[in-house]
């Protein structure tokens, strides 16, 4: 299940600061130009977990879907996080997909929902739940990722914007978050096949619309 984000401010009585000094909140903007497209995100630590400084706007059209949970903080400015669940229970998607039967039943099932993440807001993604981060000119957020076990796969999602139907997916075991995701999106908006949907017809955008794309 999807809980609404929680602003920290009002979640604190004591206000605590999620950076320990002004010297930490000034080298996020100093080192802006550091945040290019497609992702505008940039690895400040990856050990035992990643840590993900991440700009705006991105250029992403892919829903990305990963086997543990990852968490956002917005620090400047808003966000838009598009995921995808069932209707019936709010929960993520199925892991697999056997055959084409049960991709028609998966897609009755789908609900494209948008989760918006304000300035002060973190927000909990459960595992397994296809997002797609949205983000805007001037912004500045922070994700928090688990170190991937040996056994998980994450996976790149692109849905048809006219019939919903998958079009393309791409799995890879993630070991360097901050180069992994930006090589299949660009792989992607280079592959005009991988982009066409095999049902209607319909090319993917590889950049998302300027009125927010899917909704």
């Amino acid at each position: 299940m999807l809980s609404p984000p929680l602003n920290i401010a009002r979640w604190s009585q004591a206000n605590i600061p999620i950076f320990r000094s002004e010297d930490e909140l000034s080298r996020l903007d100093e080192n802006a130009d550091l945040l290019k497209p497609p992702i505008n995100n940039y690895c400040v630590y990856n050990e035992d977990f990643t840590v993900m400084i991440v700009g705006g706007p991105n250029e992403r059209t892919d829903y990305h879907i990963n086997e543990t949970p990852e968490w956002f903080y917005q620090y400047k400015g808003d966000m838009l996080l598009k995921v995808v669940v069932h209707k019936e229970d709010g929960g993520q998607e199925r892991r697999e997909k056997k055959d084409e039967e049960e991709e028609e039943e998966e897609e009755e099932e789908r609900e494209f929902r948008d989760v918006h993440i304000r300035e002060g807001d973190m927000f909990l993604l459960p595992p397994n739940t296809p997002h797609n981060p949205v983000r805007f000119a001037n912004t500045v957020g922070i994700v928090l990722e688990q170190r991937r076990p040996a056994s998980t796969l994450d996976r790149l999602r692109w849905y048809c914007r006219v019939c919903r139907r998958v079009v393309h997916e791409k799995s890879f075991h993630c070991v360097d978050l901050g180069t992994q995701i930006k090589d299949a999106v660009n792989a992607f908006r280079d592959d005009v096949d991988a982009r066409t949907c095999r049902r209607c017809g319909t090319v993917a955008d590889v950049v998302a619309p300027k009125s927010g794309g899917q909704d």
